[in-house]
């Protein structure tokens, strides 16, 4: 009885492990004809380089070459092969495969994913899920579920898309990561549920939105089109003029968008000197704004701030988070401007001082410049004269000797004047 009972038990269970988890028989593994799609964990040695996956007909897959319909992720010590359409058959895999080291087949994997709302708003942030299925069942894998990168893409929608050339096509902008890591919104990590805070920051327009696998571990797309409106939110934060006046905030909404008295904000505020307060607001039950205060700590430097915007929309009833960004104001020192006027005043009369000073050594040096210049002139008159007067000496030296060497002339006399 109790061995009959062993059997009833265990069996099944040693059936499916069998089915997802096997050890290496020649490197090779069969692919049922029932199955669509299969991704293969393969685990060999650390150093070795990527196996070599031989299909039932003899064909090749590597790496670095292989058909549309195969994904391949590698990294040390691990391949992750995903295959649509696998051929049924006897496959084998060539590398440095180890007994111990086996083979985890996982098949007819699915992704389903929460549909967007039909109507986004610009700069909303929303939590958006998928979740990885297995026969039906989450997925648990760690080993798979952590080299998962599910990517969430937004492109402009166009009607003829696939008939135009790969320039010509709109380029894919990623919004968001989905994660299954326990982090941030994920609630329990490892667990086949990835999740994703999606911010909306496109323009307005209608979009595809694509989630796909960013490294090849997972070939599964999704695509929906969504239409994406403007923000039916304004916040405006005005800065207090003096320490004794409070910052204030105003959300103004955009008429017939958000349910009156839906309206709530989360501010928070970072002085210098690096402390956070934080301010929270609700709207009255039938206001459509919301205005409300915000401490000054009014310390002079840098000061930021940053929030959330809570609301509902009011033809869908579906909440709404607006992330407002971080933004910046400065705050100076008091001033006093009587000192201020003085100060202005005394560097007034010390810059006249300097100008007064300047124009006093330019005067001087102006002055030193013209009587170097007259005592040049003068030198050079004075050279000039002394050199004339030898000159003139010399000439006039000359001629009294050229008349010294001419003969002398007999004097003559006038002849008598005669009589009469």
């Amino acid at each position: 009885m109790w061995r009959l009972l062993m059997i009833v038990l265990f069996v099944p269970m040693l059936s499916w492990a069998k089915s997802t988890e096997m050890s290496w028989l020649d490197n090779r593994f069969r692919v049922d004809p029932t199955i669509k799609q299969v991704s293969f964990l393969v685990y060999r040695e650390k150093t070795s380089q990527a196996v070599t996956l031989v299909r039932p007909d003899g064909t090749k897959y590597y790496a670095w070459e292989h058909p549309e319909n195969v994904a391949w992720y590698e990294e040390n010590g691990m391949d992750i092969i995903s295959i649509e359409n696998p051929m049924p058959g006897p496959w084998q895999a060539i590398g440095k495969i180890t007994p111990q080291n086996k083979v985890k087949i996982l098949s007819n994997l699915t992704l389903n994913v929460d549909s967007l709302p039909t109507k986004l708003y610009q700069s909303e942030s929303l939590k958006f899920t998928a979740r990885l299925l297995q026969d039906g069942k989450p997925l648990v894998l760690r080993d798979f579920l952590n080299r998962i990168k599910l990517n969430v893409t937004f492109t402009p929608y166009l009607a003829n898309e696939k008939n135009l050339v790969k320039e010509a096509r709109p380029l894919a902008e990623v919004l968001g990561t989905f994660e299954d890591n326990g982090e941030g919104l994920d609630e329990i990590a490892a667990d086949g549920v990835f999740t994703v805070n999606l911010p909306i920051n496109v323009k307005p327009g209608k979009y595809w939105v694509r989630i796909q696998s960013r490294n090849g571990v997972f070939l599964r797309t999704v695509e929906q089109d969504v239409l994406v409106y403007p923000s039916p939110i304004r916040a405006s934060f005005t800065q207090g003029r003096n320490e004794n006046q409070s910052h204030s905030m105003t959300i103004d909404t955009e008429a017939g968008t958000i349910k009156t008295g839906s309206l709530a904000a989360h501010i928070e505020q970072v002085n210098p000197d690096k402390i956070t307060s934080v301010t929270q607001a609700q709207s009255d039950h039938d206001d459509e704004k919301l205005y409300f205060d915000l401490p000054n700590s009014y310390i002079p430097g840098k000061n930021t701030w940053t929030g959330w915007i809570y609301a509902t929309d009011m033809a869908t009833d579906r909440p709404l988070k607006f992330f407002l960004g971080k933004h910046s104001y400065g705050v100076t020192e008091p001033i006093d401007l009587k000192a201020v006027y003085e100060a202005r005043i005394k560097a007034e009369v010390a810059q006249r001082r300097i100008e007064e000073q300047e124009k006093i050594e330019e005067e001087r040096a102006d002055a030193r410049k013209w009587f170097w210049i007259y005592v040049g002139i003068g030198n050079v008159l004075i050279i000039f004269l002394i050199l004339a007067g030898i000159f003139g000496w010399k000439k006039i030296k000359d001629i009294k000797k050229q008349k010294e060497t001419l003969p002398k002339s007999e004097k003559l006399s006038m002849p008598p004047r005669p009589k009469v």
